[in-house]
């Protein structure tokens, strides 16, 4: 059963990226939304303090728990879902960066959403696109897309099941947080005080009232109610147990078609960088019970995966991996819609030699939306 707890933050969230700063006149940015290990870390962390686990005997494999496992043998405990969420009335609704196919467009009549669509280029056209058919975007006029755009669970649920999202189911990133600047000064660490002349910023996250964060755990259940350390400082959170449905495509027409998009939810951390686990060298696609051939995708630039292992007190290893939002379009799809569920459930990840602990912070997480 899958658990879900809203995170609402207390104050401002310092959600630091893989950059390094704090050399003087550095500037360290926030990411909105974090990665979804950020929570893993934070729902793992408090489960221990609440059950009264020995942190160091679970740092040193003394002991091990019925859910988070030990630091080698991960337990059943997966992050499945992470995202952006705000209160509309009694409920939550997620909100979604735009998907790499939607292109928004805006015009004296308000934002357009366009979407791109897989074409074979035309004989005597050459690119480093290595599939058969490249994304390209159809409009009849030139314009600049529009970025730090957001869809609603609605927009969301209508760009699953084939169709446009609306004006009215997109939101601009403004009306869901600031950024709140703030000067920071390196210290001297022999000496014990403020190093001269070591002055640098970093981005503080002020979310709007009513907006926080949904995780989606399976294989554990998290306390339904406290308080969290969460980001960079340990910033408080505010958690709480809520109901939850995952809006699902419909898997039975995604059958009958034979093809199928996939669209990541959280940053997928590929051996072969964009390429999805399963795909071969002629596109042809076989992951679980899934087969298909993998005819275009739509990747945006590659981000960096990193983080701090705090059990182990070190970095943890660096990724690149492919954004959120990465879109994989599939045809000649053969699977039934119970092998489609349970690919989903399992998130992109081989059958055996994978990172366990990254599957549990809940990467390589997707859905499959209609083409």
């Amino acid at each position: 059963m899958t658990a879900c707890r809203f995170l609402e933050p207390l104050d401002v969230l310092f959600l630091r990226g893989n950059k390094l700063f704090g050399d003087p006149g550095s500037y360290g940015e926030s990411l909105v939304p974090p990665w979804p290990s950020v929570a893993a870390g934070a729902l793992r962390s408090q489960m221990m303090v609440e059950e009264g686990v020995d942190f160091d005997a679970f740092q040193n494999g003394e002991v091990s728990h019925p859910t988070l496992g030990t630091l080698d043998a991960p337990g059943p405990f997966t992050v499945t879902g992470f995202y952006l969420a705000r209160q509309a009335g009694a409920k939550v609704e997620t909100l979604h960066p735009l998907p790499a196919d939607l292109v928004a467009l805006k015009g004296a009549g308000g934002v357009t959403l366009k979407r791109l669509r897989p074409v074979a280029p035309a004989t005597g056209i050459l690119g480093s696109q290595p599939l058969e058919r490249w994304p390209v975007l159809a409009a009849d006029r030139q314009a600049k897309p529009q970025s730090g755009l957001w869809l609603t669970q609605a927009g969301w649920v209508r760009y699953l099941a084939g169709g446009l999202p609306t004006e009215e189911q997109v939101v601009s990133s403004d009306k869901l947080w600031k950024i709140d600047p703030r000067v920071g000064i390196g210290l001297d660490s022999l000496q014990r005080r403020a190093d001269d002349g070591r002055l640098f910023t970093v981005q503080a996250v002020t979310l709007n009232p009513g907006v926080g964060f949904l995780a989606l755990i399976e294989g554990a259940a998290p306390p339904e109610t406290g308080t969290l350390r969460f980001g960079g400082d340990g910033r408080a959170a505010a958690l709480r147990a809520l109901h939850y449905t995952v809006p699902e495509p419909d898997y039975e027409a995604l059958c009958k078609a034979g093809r199928c998009r996939i669209v990541l939810t959280s940053p997928g951390l590929f051996p072969e960088g964009w390429c999805l686990p399963g795909m071969a060298g002629d596109s042809a696609f076989a992951l679980g019970e899934v087969r298909g051939r993998i005819v275009a995708a739509a990747v945006p630039r590659a981000e960096t995966i990193s983080g701090w292992d705090l059990a182990r007190r070190r970095p943890k290893d660096a990724w690149r991996a492919a954004p959120a939002g990465s879109v994989y379009w599939i045809e000649a799809l053969q699977a039934t819609p119970e092998a489609l569920r349970r690919l989903a459930a399992r998130g992109l990840w081989p059958e055996s030699g994978y990172d366990a602990q990254r599957r549990a912070e809940g990467f390589n997480r997707f859905t499959f939306a209609i083409y």
